[in-house]
């Protein structure tokens, strides 16, 4: 990215007093607002690619030995809770694969990654890549980054099953069309 120059060459000094001498002509420089202060201009990379970008992993397999080992790790009333969660993301199609992301188990449609569980000291949480987009009536998800959410379980603690189990295939379905749309995954 070239930079804009904040004065053209040859000019003296950008001090206060050239700042308001070009404010009272009602001229500035690119950047620049009346002031003088820089101004910072938004660019939205996703309208001028045209693309949607999709969270991409590679060595994603059909079953991975190490997600395996590590749903079956202490603690044990934690990993369950991942375990079913997890076992829920593999049943939502045959094109489901799955790898270790940053220490979790992470379910990927080709090398596209749609969901993840992760364990904490006292909770569990099913997360979603593009968690932002998906309708929840039930307000499961928490959070509120730009698109991933998540549920937050914890042990002994009501949830509602078919709501969580309808985001898991939603964000699953969310993650194909986007595929679909958008050209197929590695």
């Amino acid at each position: 990215m070239s930079r804009v120059p904040r004065r053209p060459s040859g000019s003296r000094g950008t001090g206060r007093r050239n700042r308001l001498a070009r404010r009272s002509r009602g001229t500035t420089f690119a950047g620049e607002d009346m002031r003088g202060r820089l101004r910072r201009i938004p660019l939205d990379i996703r309208g001028l690619t045209g693309r949607e970008e999709r969270f991409r992993l590679s060595g994603a397999v059909k079953r991975d030995p190490e997600v395996d080992a590590w749903l079956s790790a202490e603690p044990a009333d934690l990993r369950s809770i991942a375990r079913t969660w997890f076992e829920r993301m593999r049943a939502c199609a045959d094109d489901v694969r799955e790898l270790m992301h940053d220490g979790q188990p992470t379910a990927c449609v080709g090398d596209a990654a749609f969901a993840y569980v992760a364990t904490f000291s006292a909770h569990v949480n099913v997360g979603f890549f593009h968690g932002a987009a998906l309708a929840d009536p039930e307000g499961l998800l928490q959070g509120t980054g730009k698109a991933m959410r998540h549920a937050r379980l914890r042990p002994g603690q009501a949830i509602d099953d078919a709501a969580l189990d309808a985001l898991v295939r939603a964000a699953h379905a969310d993650l194909r069309r986007r595929i679909e749309e958008g050209g197929r995954p590695r």
